[in-house]
């Protein structure tokens, strides 16, 4: 029997189950991974929008993480919707020196449209934004950073995310310091049931990390899952709806 890689994953629940906490549970179990969370949040959100949030306070969310370090270990991180300047600063304390990959997922704004990070919360994802393997940032997020010249003066390495952009094509796009652009490209999936993709492609980025994969061929994986995951949506919801990660096999 082989063991499943551990899959520790800081990020804020979703009542409906499409995105957050939630979508990185499937995602995870569903490619082989053993999840773990630390929650940073509770929101109550349905395919329309989200309706309220909780952010817990940062020393329960420190708390989460010291748990699972020290007792289940971890092979690999997913960091999502963080809440607070406070819960973002005790999460990069607890990661410095932690010597497994890192994916950073920096939500600021929801499918739906709904703000998930202020103003001093995404200045505090500098030093998150250092710490990690990868960043994920989607066209609205990377405009939010500084754009490519932003992340280029951060010398961090980043996927810059096509899906929110116009035309028949979604781009993606890996930069890292001092190598060559690798893009991946693909026709669009016509689908309203996008809720969660984000959330989706990082966790599964983080468990083929995870697994020992190398950065590129993670990328390319959970590429394709989250394409398979959107052709099998249920069809859940009158607004965005979730993906069918249960369906991905």
């Amino acid at each position: 029997m082989t063991t499943p890689p551990r899959i520790l994953v800081i990020a804020g629940s979703d009542s409906s189950g499409g995105a957050g906490i939630q979508a990185d549970i499937k995602t995870i179990t569903m490619l082989g991974g053993y999840a773990m969370t630390a929650i940073t949040a509770v929101t109550a959100q349905d395919t329309r929008g989200v309706h309220a949030i909780e952010v817990l306070a940062a020393g329960i969310v420190a708390a989460q993480v010291d748990s699972s370090l020290a007792d289940i270990g971890v092979d690999a991180v997913k960091i999502g919707m963080l809440g607070s300047p406070a819960i973002a600063g005790v999460v990069a304390d607890r990661l410095e020196g932690l010597e497994v990959p890192i994916v950073f997922d920096p939500v600021m704004v929801a499918t739906s449209g709904a703000a998930l990070a202020g103003e001093e919360t995404v200045a505090a994802f500098e030093r998150l934004m250092r710490l990690a393997t990868l960043t994920t940032p989607n066209v609205p997020e990377l405009a939010a950073l500084g754009g490519p010249e932003g992340m280029a003066a951060r010398g961090v390495t980043y996927l810059a995310k096509g899906g929110d952009a116009d035309g028949p094509e979604v781009e993606d796009r890996l930069v890292r310091p001092g190598m060559a652009d690798r893009v991946w490209r693909g026709p669009r999936i016509a689908t309203r049931h996008t809720h969660g993709t984000g959330c989706t492609l990082s966790s599964a980025i983080a468990t083929l990390l995870g697994k020992g994969l190398p950065l590129e061929e993670a990328i390319d994986g959970a590429r394709a899952f989250v394409r398979a995951a959107l052709e099998a949506a249920p069809g859940f919801g009158e607004g965005h709806g979730p993906l069918g990660h249960q369906a991905v096999r």
